[in-house]
């Protein structure tokens, strides 16, 4: 049995989730620890997902600061574990994403894992979508290997979903191999909504979503989206999804009341992600939610009800929470590329072939 380290910062850009893992012929959650992201940084960061002056300086110091952060965090965890860093076989480190744009050959995290392994004194992996990019791939999503890894054994055919700031779904079926994909936005345009509207970082328990109202005619028009007509493999990121491509529909719809916006943003979210679903696995035994959108209530009742019959449950129900799993994927897949294990799905996103994912930094 080894230990791991996985930090993940994800599009929802509210902090770092650190998990300590114990890999042997099963994975086992240790410890976990949550570190917020500094206003300044937030910031720095959601204004680097764009064009601007003085990119690669300013990059630069984010991830400079990125990495301080996470390597404190790290620190905090092993402190609180009562584990010493030298037991650690290795960090694996997802970094921040600031581009994603695999059709035209590039996905861009920072982090800067030489800095982070200095800091911390354990060995780092990073870098873990380029190689994916480079053999053909979407570099995204990568955690269902990792899903795999964790529920086929159990026999039925089930559903993992990832509500981040994006969707991703995970569809496992017995004897055959994972497939999966992004959906579309998951919290992303509710954040951003909300934030621009009330000044919140999120709509906590879809509470806000709640009080209005969905406007039929608008969700139709973001519906329109091409994306959402597109078959995998198929992975996207705020170059698409964002606050202005919402603004540029709402242009159309100017009397729609912002709860009602809100409302509209959820079931948007609720009915990309059922669409998909079905469309690719009519008959799931289960769907399992994990990442920060298992914690709305209104987004998992909606969930509910347009699966039907199929039940609806957090990743909890399967032992695993639901807050920690994709730290606890980087962490794996810092496992894998150690020992030499492809972990990247070519039916997931459609690479050429298997590829060991990552590259090492020694502490």
């Amino acid at each position: 049995m080894s230990r791991y380290i996985g930090v993940m910062s994800g599009t929802s850009l509210d902090g770092l989730d650190i998990a300590l893992i114990e890999q042997g012929s099963s994975t086992r959650l240790l410890a976990s620890h949550y570190v917020p992201l500094p206003p300044t940084l937030r910031a720095e960061l959601l204004s680097l997902c764009a064009s601007g002056a003085d990119e690669i300086a300013r990059a630069a110091l984010a991830e400079n600061a990125w990495a301080a952060l996470a390597a404190d965090g790290i620190g905090q965890l092993l402190r609180s574990a009562g584990v010493a860093a030298e037991t650690v076989r290795a960090v694996g480190s997802h970094g921040q994403t600031i581009r994603h744009e695999p059709a035209r050959g590039f996905t861009v995290q920072i982090g800067n894992p030489a800095l982070l392994a200095e800091r911390c004194g354990i060995t780092v992996v990073a870098d873990f979508r380029r190689r994916d990019v480079a053999a053909g791939g979407q570099g995204a999503p990568l955690v269902p290997a990792f899903h795999e890894a964790l529920f086929a054994a159990q026999g039925e055919a089930v559903a993992v979903l990832n509500l981040g700031g994006f969707a991703n779904l995970s569809l496992i079926r017995p004897e055959q191999p994972v497939s999966g994909f992004d959906c579309g936005p998951g919290n992303v345009l509710l954040d951003a909504w909300i934030h621009a509207c009330r000044g919140e970082l999120f709509d906590r328990h879809g509470a806000w979503a709640a009080s209005g109202t969905v406007d039929t005619a608008l969700l139709q028009t973001l519906l329109a989206d091409p994306f959402f007509s597109t078959v995998g493999p198929k992975s996207t990121g705020r170059e698409v999804f964002n606050l202005a491509w919402l603004q540029r529909h709402l242009a159309q719809h100017p009397t729609v009341a912002p709860e009602d916006i809100q409302a509209t943003l959820l079931e948007l979210t609720a009915r990309t992600v059922t669409d998909s679903l079905l469309r690719n696995m009519p008959q799931p035994d289960g769907v399992f939610v994990c990442g920060g959108g298992a914690h709305n209530l209104e987004l998992m009742s909606r969930l509910q009800v347009l699966a039907g019959s199929t039940p609806v449950k957090s990743t909890a129900a399967l032992e695993v929470d639901p807050d920690w799993m994709e730290a606890m994927a980087f962490a794996w897949l810092a496992h894998c590329c150690l020992e030499g294990i492809p972990a990247n799905r070519p039916a997931v996103t459609g690479a050429k072939g298997l590829r060991v994912l990552g590259a090492i930094y020694p502490a």
